[in-house]
């Protein structure tokens, strides 16, 4: 039934603007774990409490990093993460690998070359030493593999059962090229979406590591620095407009949050997501779509046209970018949304992910 006077073409455009319009709205009274899982709870939470209070020009640009100014002109580019995966180790790697790889990338896709970390953990009373000499020591093997030092941290120690055994977070800063400028704002109609390889490994590989599902798959997490890939492909596209890392909430999420920051359309094409057979029979099982499983060492790229294939060969050149593709373009419209076009030429709206159908996965 359409609105009087309004035509069925003009009524579907109304119906498409109040969902693009609309807005994550915090009605929860206490935090669940919805909280923390990347989507539209997390972005009410942090539009609701976090922002009115610390508003600042750097916080309300939502990107991984913090891109600072020195007085001398200088950019540094200043990140933090908690992590809190259960189980702390699963196939392809540890909450230590985590810890390292995770805040790396943050600075990475946020066009910055990583110089230092520190960390800090929470420790449960009763943690064993033996399990945090192993979370110790993959913390040290991933920084000195990606060459980004850990130079400072700190320790608590809270009550047993207080901390579900450790907690981890981890601080980086590094520094950003002059000139080099990556901004949800400089995306235009026409760009290249690219994605580094293939999706929701790690998240399938931590929820089948736990022993809850009775399900047995050769998938190991992707865990994994970005730093030297991102450089790799900035070389070969240096228009390069924006970069994220698809953790929590997966590549519909992180495209929704560039749809509605760029005020643009991200238009996907599901026969080109790179997804592994075996990643793809597990959420098929399980109900849940592999858009929106996080991963830990892949990223999305949007690129002028004309430097996309550049883009993707260079990507391609490097082991953590063997598989990249290009998995959609940039449109105007209809603006605000992600749009997925199915293999017989149909449609749907990916909306940002809602709850957390995968709890402490990073």
């Amino acid at each position: 039934m359409t609105t009087p006077g309004v035509s069925e073409e003009e009524a579907v455009f109304q119906k498409i603007e109040a969902f693009r319009r609309r807005q994550p709205r915090m009605t929860d009274e206490v935090v669940t774990l919805a909280h923390g899982a990347g989507g539209k709870a997390s972005a009410a939470l942090f539009e609701a409490v976090f922002l009115p209070a610390w508003s600042n020009p750097h916080l309300e640009a939502r990107d991984d990093a913090a891109v600072l100014e020195l007085p001398g002109g200088d950019q540094v580019a200043f990140t933090t993460d908690s992590y809190v995966v259960k189980p702390r180790r699963f196939p392809g790697g540890s909450i230590g690998h985590l810890a390292v790889h995770g805040t790396i990338n943050d600075l990475a896709v946020s066009g910055a070359r990583p110089i230092a970390l520190s960390t800090a953990f929470v420790l449960e009373e009763g943690f064993p030493i033996t399990e945090l000499r192993d979370i110790i020591s993959d913390m040290a093997d991933a920084a000195a593999a990606a060459g980004v030092p850990i130079v400072t941290g700190d320790t608590k120690v809270v009550d047993r059962g207080a901390a579900d055994g450790a907690y981890i977070a981890t601080t980086g800063i590094g520094i950003v090229p002059r000139g080099r400028k990556l901004a949800a704002d400089r995306v235009r109609p026409g760009d290249v979406v690219i994605c580094s390889g293939t999706i929701g490994d790690h998240g399938t590989a931590v929820m089948l590591a736990r022993g809850d599902l009775a399900l047995e798959a050769d998938i190991a997490s992707d865990t994994a620095p970005l730093h030297d890939l991102t450089e790799t492909l900035l070389a070969a596209a240096p228009s390069t407009r924006w970069m994220r890392d698809a953790t929590r909430g997966g590549v519909a999420t992180v495209c929704n949050e560039l749809a509605r920051a760029a005020g643009v359309s991200v238009v996907l094409h599901e026969s080109k997501l790179p997804v592994r057979a075996a990643v793809a029979a597990a959420c098929e099982l399980l109900g849940i779509d592999p858009l929106y499983v996080a991963n830990e060492g892949k990223m999305l790229a949007i690129t002028a046209a004309e430097e996309a294939g550049a883009a993707v060969q260079a990507l391609r050149s490097h082991p953590v970018g063997a598989s990249a593709t290009i998995i959609g373009e940039i449109s105007s419209e209809p603006p605000g949304l992600v749009v997925l076009v199915t293999p017989v030429g149909g449609t749907r709206i990916v909306d940002m992910l809602v709850g957390d159908p995968l709890p402490r996965i990073c």
